[in-house]
């Protein structure tokens, strides 16, 4: 099944990628040469084999619960010691909406 220059133009304009008119012909000739390289894949016989829809199946992630060290914990004025700004008990940040208060 080799891809045309057409199927590689609709293919470039669906993904927004504008091409010149030699990277249309490189690009037909690239993926008509990976089509090529996946052939050997359709002469498996695979009838019984069912579909993945994902590679490691049923896994999940697997998170450790959220446990306090009271040892670890740092106190206010700790945390607060390298912050580059800070008032009361709060780090203060630039704002990115470009509002707020100008001091």
């Amino acid at each position: 099944m080799a891809l045309s220059e057409k199927d590689v133009r609709g293919i470039a304009e669906y993904a927004k990628i504008a091409l010149t008119d030699d990277e249309l012909t490189q690009m037909t000739s690239y993926l008509n040469d990976a089509v090529q390289m996946l052939e050997p894949v359709l002469q498996y016989d695979l009838p019984d084999v069912e579909p993945t829809f994902h590679p490691i199946g049923s896994l999940s992630n697997v998170m450790g619960d959220d446990l306090r060290e009271p040892e670890r914990d740092l106190s206010l004025d700790v945390a607060l010691e390298n912050a580059g700004s800070a008032r009361d008990r709060y780090f203060r940040v630039p704002s990115i909406l470009g509002e707020g208060e100008s001091e």
